[in-house]
């Protein structure tokens, strides 16, 4: 959790905001811009992040200049820019392989399409710049010598902890669509709440999210996913989340009519996205446990029980039954995802997880490698996708009922097994195989069809605990 910086006078007028120090590169276009008669600020998201005292935030600057004058002067003082953004009056200086985004002061026109400015046209001062921001965390602005100007306490904003639109929120959503889901974003990854006006607008305005392209939806909302608290989402913003994928609106009310689930379908989706975002400190391939959750972990947390009420059936007893859930539920991912313009190989993996999240599997050797094998054959990373198929298993036991809860004990057996396996080399494909083709044709064996089939004789063998996975025994096993 991030910590408000305590403000003094003195800080507030120093080279650093709240002991964050901008780099030297943005210091120097800053003090270029200046040095030739502009105004210049930084603005945005460092600004926020350094009262905060959290990680460093890419820098951008607001100036007085146009776009075409800001080159100029960083141009004649032998400083790289881009003109990457003109159409909004925007370019990118580029000092010691640092970007810095400058823009110049600028008023929006009207949003015809829900999404973009009809016309951009200069702003007189930075105050008209900072009132056209989307949240009054974001609409802060900064200067070495003059200090913080905040013109709608976004500091006490974030020593109140919450989300908060510029102005009129409805009119901040009607503007722009896309920011209702920012502003969940931003919530979700500081693990602010929204401000009671802000979120009835965002409520009221989540039809208009039907207006942005929908690859832009899928970017803010794996964005949300990946803070960690994409349950926090689903529960505290549903219109939205709904409006960003209509497939979730059936799961709110479900009754699942079964004693293994306590909640609704939708629910018991926030639960087990809460519980997800929690787990991706218990990692099989050794990577950083302070890496954010894996997105193709959260997708599939996000989307495993989406086929529930379409395959839904009630038995003799009144008992509900989703069979065929994981299957269908792949398939419908996959729609989804590519919908959203979502990557093929994470598209691949989600669908993955969703598919075998709910099958049957137990400690022993033999299921757990006829697993991995199952993942093998589809070219994925096997000890990442192990890991976070038993992380949304246990996400998804943890989601239920209590009486289900004493599963958890066997998944965690699973994974240390999966482990072991893994640091024992254990064969789980060809690849994994103490043996190759070449080792064969070597000993013999004819290049072709031959080499394949008894590979696969190895694998088989070495899978099932007839032969152990070393060269020369798996080759005594072939008859070679």
């Amino acid at each position: 959790m991030t910590r408000l910086a305590h403000r003094t006078d003195a800080t507030l007028a120093g080279p650093a905001l709240c002991g964050t120090r901008p780099t030297d590169a943005a210091l120097r276009v800053l003090r270029v811009l200046e040095s030739a008669g502009l105004e210049a600020w930084i603005v945005g998201g460092w600004v926020r992040d350094a009262l905060m005292c959290a990680p460093g935030h890419d820098i951008d600057i607001c100036c007085s200049g146009s776009w075409e004058q800001s080159a100029a002067v960083l141009r004649a003082e032998g400083i790289a820019v881009v003109e990457s953004g003109v159409k909004f009056g925007g370019i990118t200086a580029v000092l010691d392989g640092e970007r810095i985004e400058v823009t110049a002061y600028r008023l929006d026109g009207f949003y015809t399409d829900g999404r973009h400015p009809e016309s951009v046209r200069r702003a007189q001062c930075v105050e008209e710049d900072l009132a056209r921001r989307d949240f009054t965390v974001n609409a802060m602005a900064w200067h070495p010598e003059r200090g913080l100007l905040d013109r709608y306490d976004g500091r006490g904003d974030l020593e109140r902890r919450q989300i908060r639109a510029v102005g009129e929120p409805r009119r901040r959503f009607e503007e722009d669509a896309l920011r209702m889901l920012r502003a969940v974003r931003f919530a979700c990854r500081l693990d602010f709440s929204m401000d009671d006006g802000t979120a009835r607008a965002l409520a009221g305005c989540a039809p208009l999210l039907d207006q942005v392209a929908r690859e832009r939806v899928g970017i803010e909302l794996e964005g949300i996913l990946v803070t960690g608290r994409g349950g926090d989402a689903l529960l505290r913003y549903p219109e939205l989340m709904c409006e960003a994928i209509p497939e979730l609106a059936a799961q709110r009310g479900f009754d699942q009519r079964t004693p293994y689930h306590a909640f609704d379908v939708y629910e018991h989706t926030a639960r087990v996205l809460t519980v997800a975002g929690e787990l991706s400190r218990f990692r099989i391939d050794g990577g950083d446990p302070d890496a954010p959750p894996s997105p193709s972990l959260m997708w599939a947390a996000l989307l495993h029980d989406i086929a529930k009420p379409q395959t839904f059936t009630l038995d003799d007893h009144g008992h509900g039954h989703f069979y065929g859930h994981p299957e269908a539920g792949a398939v419908l991912a996959r729609v989804i995802m590519r919908r959203l313009s979502c990557g093929n190989d994470l598209i691949r993996d989600v669908c993955l997880l969703i598919r075998h999240h709910d099958q049957p599997l137990r400690p022993e050797r033999v299921d757990i490698l006829r697993m991995m094998q199952r993942f093998a054959v589809c070219g994925v990373d096997v000890p990442r996708l192990m890991g976070e198929l038993f992380d949304l298993k246990r996400a998804d036991t943890l989601g239920k009922a209590p009486s289900c809860f004493y599963y958890v004990d066997e998944i965690e057996r699973m994974r240390e097994m999966c482990r072991e396996l893994i640091a024992n080399r254990e064969a789980y494909s060809i690849r994994t195989l103490d043996l190759s083709g070449g080792d064969l044709i070597a000993r013999g064996m004819l290049p072709g069809p031959r080499v394949g089939d008894a590979l696969k004789r190895a694998l088989e063998a070495s899978i099932v605990g007839e032969v152990p996975n070393e060269r020369e025994a798996l080759i005594a096993y072939i008859g070679l």
